[in-house]
């Protein structure tokens, strides 16, 4: 039998139909519309320096992602949301809770972002608001995130988050031709809640 990947508490708001608004930005599910964006970002290869995949040739592929999340949301597999900058409407990047494990009310944590948009603090505000969700609305009690020990941002935006880098595993990934270790990082619901975590 196949693990439960579905979020641990059944959300009250499906995740295809999930909006979270935060001062200067609005987190919703992509769309159809947004694959030329998407695209946009994920084609960059200074954006994708450091993920476990190579940046992407064709907006098909942008494309099959948005009909991806749009068959699996639904049914709590994952959430994805697009992040969007709420006075113009653009999408500038996005941020996901995924490989969800129910019983250990666990969750991975990823994210993306135009290079335009680096250095406003928009992918803090935007988890801040997703972390929120996780360990409210879904009774997350741990994310954790694996990342490039040389994303040295990610590693910055992370630990400004409260996560704690708890562990290391030796070349793990292969892209490109490119062998890379990773870095895995780890938040507890606990941590979250006691206010310790900007």
């Amino acid at each position: 039998m196949a693990a439960d990947t579905r979020a641990p508490a059944a959300p009250a708001v499906a995740f295809d139909r999930l909006i979270l608004d935060t001062a200067r930005l609005r987190l919703r599910p992509l769309q159809p519309a947004d694959a030329v964006a998407l695209f946009a970002i994920c084609s960059d290869p200074v954006v994708m320096r450091y993920w476990s995949c190579a940046p992407w040739t064709s907006v098909a592929t942008a494309e099959e992602m948005i009909a991806r999340d749009r068959r699996a949301m639904p049914a709590g597999e994952y959430l994805r949301l697009g992040i969007e900058v709420r006075d113009t409407a653009r999408l500038i990047g996005f941020c996901t809770l995924f490989a969800f494990a129910p019983q250990c009310r666990r969750a991975e944590i990823g994210y993306g972002m135009a290079r335009a948009a680096w250095g406003r603090g928009y992918m803090h505000e935007a988890l801040v608001a997703l972390l929120d969700h996780g360990f409210g609305a879904l009774a997350l009690n741990r994310v954790e995130a694996d990342i490039d020990p040389r994303n040295l941002a990610s590693a910055g935006s992370l630990e400004r988050l409260g996560f704690r880098k708890e562990g290391s595993l030796r070349e793990r990934w292969i892209v490109d031709g490119e062998v890379s270790d990773s870095s895995l990082y780890g938040l507890l619901r606990s941590d979250w809640r006691s206010g310790s975590t900007p």
